[in-house]
């Protein structure tokens, strides 16, 4: 895998990521220093090349002198991301349908920061963790357990069975704000267009909704995800 700019590559070195090489920019200024010095600190080895030369290796053309390579993203398993959670604390998201690599880099960056144990995608009809996933998390695709299933259905079945409550984010459903959410909670998140599927939505215990004071009558899937995870942290204290 491919990670691309300079916040990203340091968050990879950081995690601890297996990584084969990173290539920075003969001449780059600035950051590209640090990132040396912390591939040097954690024995990566680095390649100084011409700018012209990770122009033609970007993805993204946005490598700010500096892309990393490393083995595929290592996805984990349902079973581990629950094992890992506090007791009776566990804080789980699941993304039904995100197709676009934006939102589910601003999802995984969202959960990361506010304390969620993992990200869980579809197999099917989902963005994978890609370099440009990686990239817009900000690199916190290198610290959250991300699980990809095969079934979101059997998924919720399997969190059921671990005791966790399962909440839809749509928009016809119990206002946030008095909602319990104690204990373990899984949020799930639905796509772009069409949300929550109808069939996800069954399966869950609860659907809650985020109050619109304006004109829209819609947020981002990210957006609507930090609300709702926010609101998780400020309810556990």
């Amino acid at each position: 895998m491919q990670t691309e700019g300079r916040n990203a590559v340091l968050e990879l070195i950081r995690s601890g990521a297996e990584i084969e090489k990173i290539m920075l920019e003969k001449e780059g200024q600035g950051s590209i220093g640090c990132v040396f010095a912390e591939a040097r600190k954690a024995g990566i080895r680095v390649q100084f090349v011409d700018k012209k030369a990770l122009d033609k290796r970007s993805v993204t053309g946005r490598h700010q002198g500096c892309i990393a390579i490393s083995a595929d993203y290592k996805y984990s398993s349902l079973a581990d991301i629950i094992s890992s959670a506090a007791e009776g604390r566990g804080f789980i998201v699941l993304c039904d349908g995100i197709e676009d690599v934006h939102n589910l880099g601003s999802v995984i960056r969202v959960a990361e920061c506010a304390g969620a144990d993992g990200v869980v995608i579809p197999a099917n009809n989902s963005a994978s963790v890609t370099e440009a996933v990686v990239r817009i998390s900000a690199g916190a695709a290198n610290y959250l357990k991300v699980a990809k299933v095969n079934s979101l259905g059997n998924a919720i079945a399997e969190l059921k069975d671990a005791g966790y409550w399962l909440y839809a984010l749509e928009a016809d459903g119990e206002d946030i704000y008095s909602a319990d959410l104690s204990g373990n909670v899984a949020l799930v998140v639905g796509g772009e267009d069409s949300g929550v599927r109808r069939l996800t939505r069954q399966k869950c215990d609860f659907t809650l909704s985020i109050p619109l004071k304006g004109r829209v009558n819609s947020l981002n899937a990210s957006v609507a995800l930090g609300i709702a995870a926010y609101e998780v942290v400020r309810k556990r204290g």
